[in-house]
């Protein structure tokens, strides 16, 4: 890339963003302190290559020259610290800075490329970022594959469109992937426990319903077929995240408008124990079941995220 380019450069990451021409580093938009020259020439080259290893070789050769006599693994740990520092990030639990022992380090975090105004076109530094690809791309980024990063066109980048509801996979914390097949397991246990409990003691639930007026029947068909649609979904999900399936996030994707209809039917189960549990109780369990869906979502976002970092 010709200087001319560079200068024009504006990586962002997280919420932060690096203009490579005046060595800022901004955090929601806030200028942060001073880098050092070769932490900064260090974070460029690592934002350069993300998802790509750079070697200790290359960072030796790049920033410190044959006849420089120092003490090249005190300044390079030097430098990576400040690096740390400033970005708030950890070497035991990395969100941007991922160090491979013996090799080098990586940038872990999605890095979208973006220009001034007055800049000239320019390619994307890291096109995975769209989110309207985040579909295509999820769960498939555990090598050092490094074509996705030259793709796109020779056009300034574009901000990609957000849903003003829904959360975008940049905006969400990189959680290891253990944890959020954990959590995402519970929730689906959570849904199996509801339907074979709810058919397991039908004929009470009919009970109740015509005990409080409702028209019984319509509801209790309504339950079955929900139910038995319901099991066999919830046990596939929850194989797939057993068996850490590679396509679950895009497979989630695709039926998150039925399973949100699906479970927002559900989400009123609370009200046929309102004798037992109290109006008050029943509508802070429905608030808190209407908004699983989307926690639901979120969690396999965020998986997506720590699995587009390699581990």
């Amino acid at each position: 890339m010709s200087e001319a380019k560079r200068e024009y450069r504006i990586f962002r990451f997280g919420i932060f963003e690096l203009d490579a021409g005046s060595g800022e580093l901004r955090k929601e938009g806030k200028v942060q302190p001073r880098l050092r020259d070769q932490a900064l020439r260090i974070l460029l080259m690592l934002l350069e290559r993300p998802k790509d290893v750079v070697t200790r070789e290359e960072l030796r050769e790049r920033l410190w020259s044959s006849d420089t006599f120092v003490d090249f693994d005190h300044g390079l740990n030097t430098a990576i610290n400040q690096l740390r520092g400033a970005l708030g990030d950890s070497a035991a639990s990395p969100r941007f800075i991922q160090t491979l022992p013996r090799r080098g380090y990586r940038f872990i975090a999605p890095v979208e490329l973006a220009a001034s105004a007055n800049a000239a076109p320019l390619r994307e530094a890291n096109p995975d970022v769209d989110a309207r690809r985040s579909g295509e791309h999820a769960l498939g980024r555990t090598n050092d594959r490094t074509d996705d990063r030259t793709g796109g066109s020779d056009q300034p980048a574009a901000q990609p469109v957000r849903s003003w509801a829904l959360s975008d996979a940049r905006e969400l914390p990189i959680v290891p992937s253990g944890i959020v097949r954990v959590l995402f397991s519970l929730i689906q246990l959570m849904y199996l426990s509801f339907y074979i409990v709810s058919l397991a003691r039908l004929s009470r639930v009919e009970t109740i319903l015509a005990d409080s007026g409702n028209p019984a029947a319509l509801i209790v068909v309504a339950m079955v077929v929900t139910a038995a649609v319901g099991i066999p979904v919830r046990l596939y999900l929850l194989a797939a995240a057993a068996f850490n399936y590679r396509g679950l996030n895009r497979k989630f994707q695709t039926l998150f408008p039925f399973l949100l209809l699906l479970d927002e039917l559900w989400a009123l189960a609370p009200f046929l124990l309102v004798h037992q549990i109290g109006i008050g109780l029943a509508i802070g369990l429905t608030a808190a079941l209407l908004y699983l869906p989307f926690s639901q979502r979120s969690l396999l976002l965020m998986d997506f995220s720590a699995r587009r970092a390699p581990e």
